[in-house]
């Protein structure tokens, strides 16, 4: 075991599950944990809490994230984009007449990040005087560094001559696939109480929303927000308004002092919404001093080891707990177990 800092950020957790940790509070996704979100099965319904990934369309959201682009796979000869409804009866080499077999096979160019996904703890990092000597260094989760642990932009990231130009040797999400995501959530359901106008949710407002609809988080508990963005998103078609899309749906308010150390005392493995940041973009502001620009990203990913996940769809899953006065239900909820990635795509599902 490395221990990566001699000084870690106050109120973080580095270090709380040994000097090499890379799950942060996924960690808190036990076996008891597991049972907990299985005992939340009554009616053997499930929901699919993932948007069909090629929203939100377009790049309104984000220039740098395109949509997904689907092709066909080289053929046998290599040529590229051509093997897509082939005859194996007219194939050449082991093609022969008698065989009825007709072959698809397809690639995608897909921004990790673009629709329902998980943040991993490599996603967002800072400027910090890890190592106490009065200089920052950028540094993620757990004190890894950037340039060493995250690699990249580079001809040969992974190092292994593979052709990666980025490569997150730790704290990439394969980790987190292999621990495996699974168990129980808890939604609160902010759009029912709140609507769908642009405003932000500190404490108060949440501790009064969730006192209205009988909503306990324990530690351990994968905690979700409804706020009506990703079925506006649906309803967009791919064609999400630039003027609104910023301004739609209710998000944490980062600038509350209150909730961030709710989030931190909470002991929750996961913060998870259906808006694109959990937290409000708001722009530059006007503080001089030096901090976060995401100030739940910076103490989630950074500090807590939490990951978050953005740009789920849970309108469904909130409108049959609410019928039924529940809350809580059975999350599986795996990243890709591709090694290196700092984000991922998923298709979450709720159990109830």
């Amino acid at each position: 075991m490395t221990q990566r800092w001699t000084h870690r950020p106050e109120g973080s957790t580095w270090g709380d599950w040994g000097d090499d940790d890379e799950l942060g509070r996924i960690n808190l996704l036990t076996a008891e944990k597991v049972r907990q979100g299985v005992a939340e099965v009554q009616a053997g319904i499930s929901f699919s809490l993932s948007l069909p990934l090629d929203f939100p369309g377009g790049t309104a959201l984000n220039q740098r994230r395109h949509p997904p682009r689907l092709a066909p796979t080289e053929d046998m000869e290599g040529v590229p984009d051509t093997f897509y409804n082939v005859h194996m009866s007219e194939m050449p080499d082991f093609g022969d007449p008698k065989y009825v077999d007709v072959w698809a096979d397809d690639v995608v160019t897909l921004a990790l990040q673009y629709s329902t996904q998980w943040d991993s703890l490599a996603h967002v990092g800072a400027e910090f005087d890890a190592d106490g000597d009065g200089v920052e260094e950028a540094v993620y989760y757990n004190g890894y560094r950037a340039g060493t642990d995250l690699v990249g932009p580079s001809e040969d990231a992974r190092g292994d001559g593979s052709g990666h130009r980025s490569f997150a040797h730790h704290l990439g999400l394969e980790h987190m696939a292999f621990h495996g995501v699974q168990g129980r959530g808890v939604l609160v359901d902010l759009a029912h109480h709140l609507g769908r106008d642009w405003k932000p949710v500190g404490l108060a407002t949440l501790q009064e929303v969730m006192a209205a609809d009988d909503v306990v988080v324990e530690p351990g508990d994968m905690l979700l927000f409804h706020t009506g963005f990703a079925t506006q998103l649906l309803e967009w078609d791919k064609a999400p308004d630039p003027r609104r899309v910023f301004t739609t749906g209710c998000y944490l308010d980062a600038h509350d002092p209150a909730l961030l150390d709710w989030i931190a005392d909470a002991q929750i493995s996961a913060l998870i919404a259906d808006n694109y940041a959990v937290e409000g973009l708001l722009g530059k502001d006007r503080d001089p001093s030096r901090h976060s620009f995401l100030p739940i990203h910076h103490l989630c990913l950074f500090k807590l080891g939490i990951p978050l996940g953005e740009l789920w769809y849970l309108d469904e899953l909130a409108t049959w707990l609410r019928e039924h006065h529940r809350s809580r239900f059975l999350l599986t909820a795996p990243p890709l177990r591709l090694p290196g990635i700092v984000g991922s795509p998923l298709t979450p599902v709720a159990t109830v």
